[in-house]
């Protein structure tokens, strides 16, 4: 008599169990891969994160206990000395007024006319639009300094009434720094904006151009407001680029009184000595404002340059 044995079967329970197990490998060599990664982020913020608080060390100290002890020592007093002193030496109230006149006309252009252009570029077919996406692309590999003596010659001989600038051109003008801004930084955003419209389903425009919608209209009350996170990641960079631009005010704008935040430093400078810890203390004024822009739009920032990255 001879006995067979019968086929081992998996039951529901053990295949449950199976599943779960190797659910659970698979999520622990994720972890592993995911541990050079943390690591390299950790090292990129600490060298990003030195620089700022060594400047915030350096400026809360005296200049007396710094030549004292030494840069990389911890005696002496701490206290807010010197931002007082930087605050009202360098005049960085009146400066920061004029920064705010530059920068928040120059992002809000920018973002406008990018807007325009990316909208054309990507939900409008026509022979056209990849030549000027690559046009205005191809713009931002250009160094600004090229163009640096024939943009000043430019806006010298560019005559305007005495109303709009006391010295007959767009010279010492708030107008000139703001145009060249926002020329050099709408091909960026073009690029990008273009590249966000993309993702978006073309049904929403079809589905309004059947209901007999223009292309002003779809652009304004469909596209405009599904590209709030793009514009508000946007915003942020360009306020912080326009901001600390240096180069485009001191070329254009003679008079001191018009200078933006970022030339305040110079104030702080003396004709024999420096004081460093002065000239942390100044730093560290302007950057405040950049700091707390990216930290109120922190989650706007991050979820305008990671939405669509999963859409095909």
């Amino acid at each position: 008599m001879s006995s067979t044995t019968a086929p081992r079967t998996r039951t529901p329970g053990r295949q449950a169990g199976l599943a779960v197990a190797h659910d659970a490998v698979q999520r622990g060599s994720k972890r592993k891969r995911h541990y050079g990664t943390h690591l390299f982020l950790v090292v990129m913020a600490v060298m990003w994160l030195v620089p700022l608080g060594w400047a915030l060390y350096t400026a809360l100290r005296p200049s007396w206990a710094t030549n004292q002890y030494g840069y990389f020592s911890v005696q002496g007093p701490f206290n807010f000395d010197n931002f007082v002193q930087a605050w009202t030496q360098g005049g960085f109230s009146k400066y920061f007024w004029n920064s705010v006149i530059i920068t928040v006309p120059a992002v809000l252009l920018t973002l406008f006319l990018a807007s325009l252009m990316a909208f054309a570029v990507s939900r409008v077919n026509w022979k056209f639009n990849i030549t000027l996406l690559i046009m205005f692309t191809a713009g931002n590999l250009l160094p600004p300094q090229v163009l640096a003596a024939p943009l000043f010659l430019m806006m010298k001989h560019f005559q305007v009434p005495y109303a709009v600038s006391d010295s007959g051109n767009m010279l010492n003008t708030y107008i000139s720094v703001i145009a060249v801004n926002t020329a050099f930084q709408i091909g960026f955003c073009t690029f990008v904006l273009s590249n966000y419209m993309k993702a978006l389903s073309p049904d929403l425009t079809e589905a309004a151009l059947v209901d007999g919608a223009g292309l002003l209209r779809q652009y304004w009350e469909i596209i405009m407001p599904l590209c709030r996170p793009a514009f508000a990641a946007l915003g942020t960079l360009e306020v912080i680029f326009i901001y600390n631009d240096f180069f485009w005010p001191l070329l254009f704008i003679q008079n001191g009184d018009r200078l933006p935040v970022t030339t305040a430093i110079n104030n702080l400078q003396g004709q024999f000595f420096n004081d460093y810890n002065l000239l942390a203390a100044g730093a560290v004024i302007t950057v405040i404002p950049t700091l707390v822009i990216y930290l109120l739009l922190q989650r706007q920032f991050v979820a305008g340059l990671t939405l669509g990255s999963s859409k095909g």
